[in-house]
């Protein structure tokens, strides 16, 4: 998050943005460039403010400049992890390791269908989301 660019947003829900709550991103036009969504029982609303961007901008969410990191603290996140394919979400990255379920097997058919990948190094997974 410290690394991202300063004309990026960073939207966070659930455990994990407490490690960083107490960093100052500054804000771009006026808006905050850290936006706290929620817990992580407030996934619903991240989905929302995807679907929305998607329509104003007449993209798919699947085409939108925005990345999903999705860390694995507690067992909710697979609840999440679940709805997100459920609606076609695409290129999510998971960590910072990946849950004990899935098997090379499953990886694999997440990984074709999904584009689903593990979380790196900051500077790798920034280069890689960034492009």
């Amino acid at each position: 998050m410290e690394k991202a660019p300063k004309d990026t947003i960073v939207m966070t829900l659930g455990c994990g943005k407490f490690r960083f709550f107490n960093k100052e991103l500054g804000d771009i036009g006026g808006i905050p460039r850290l936006l706290d969504i929620g817990q992580c029982n407030d996934a619903y609303s991240a989905i929302q403010i995807a679907v929305a961007l998607s329509k104003a901008s007449n993209v798919g969410v699947n085409d939108l400049p925005l990345s999903m990191i999705l860390s694995w603290y507690e067992q909710k996140a697979v609840a999440i992890l679940l709805t997100l394919l459920h609606l076609g979400i695409k290129d999510i990255r998971l960590g910072p390791s990946l849950p004990a379920f899935i098997t090379p097997n499953v990886l694999d058919v997440l990984v074709k269908n999904f584009a689903i990948k593990p979380i790196t190094t900051p500077d790798e997974d920034l280069k890689a989301i960034l492009g």
